[in-house]
């Protein structure tokens, strides 16, 4: 296992005469989703810090509002998605920002994910997004999106449990909990997992 299952988020902003503002994760855009693919990470009470994970507010404006760092939900379709702010660690909790850019095209190559808004065609902003891993928790990978889930979950589609991330690491053969994970290359880090 070797690279997580990309699925964009965009939100179509599309205006008309009247000037509506349809925001495609939840209000009057039509979103739309998608995503892509270094670490001594610690584990908080409720979520995991990971060193390459800091990134930057390059621009671009979005309807959603959220901050670097922040933790969101993440769902819907490619072309109905939403988004909500989520506590970072708790079960709703799917993704995390880990930069904003004028246009997805920007975001870190290894990000999981990015949700973007159009505006008469043209991206407005995007939100850079990576999985929020947890030490010891487990999700479901085998859907749209990633979803927490308790580990003993047997309704599982792709379910695994995070032993551990290695910080300045490319390849899972860094991994000393687990022979499967993912690679985060440009930013040096692997998530280690064991398949539930």
């Amino acid at each position: 296992m070797a690279g997580l299952v990309r699925r964009v988020c965009t939100a179509v902003v599309a205006l008309s005469a009247t000037a509506v503002l349809v925001t495609g994760c939840g209000s009057e855009v039509t979103p739309t989703a998608v995503p892509e693919s270094g670490a001594s990470a610690t584990t908080t009470e409720s979520t995991t810090v990971i060193d390459g994970q800091e990134g930057v507010d390059a621009g671009g404006d979005v309807d959603f509002e959220v901050a670097i760092g922040e933790c969101v939900k993440l769902g819907g379709t490619i072309t109905d998605a939403e988004i909500d702010k989520a506590a970072c660690g708790s079960p709703e909790s799917n993704y995390k920002v880990i930069a904003k850019a004028e246009q997805n095209s920007q975001c870190i190559s290894d990000a999981d994910s990015y949700y973007y808004e159009t505006l008469g065609g043209v991206e407005q902003g995007a939100i850079c997004l990576d999985v929020d891993w947890v030490i010891g928790g487990c999700m479901d990978v085998g859907g749209e999106d990633p979803k927490r889930i308790e580990c003993t979950d047997p309704t599982a589609v792709d379910g695994v449990k995070v032993t551990e991330i290695v910080q300045g690491a490319t390849s899972v053969d860094s991994c000393t909990t687990s022979s499967n994970g993912y690679e985060y290359p440009e930013r040096k880090f692997v998530v280690c997992v064991d398949e539930l």
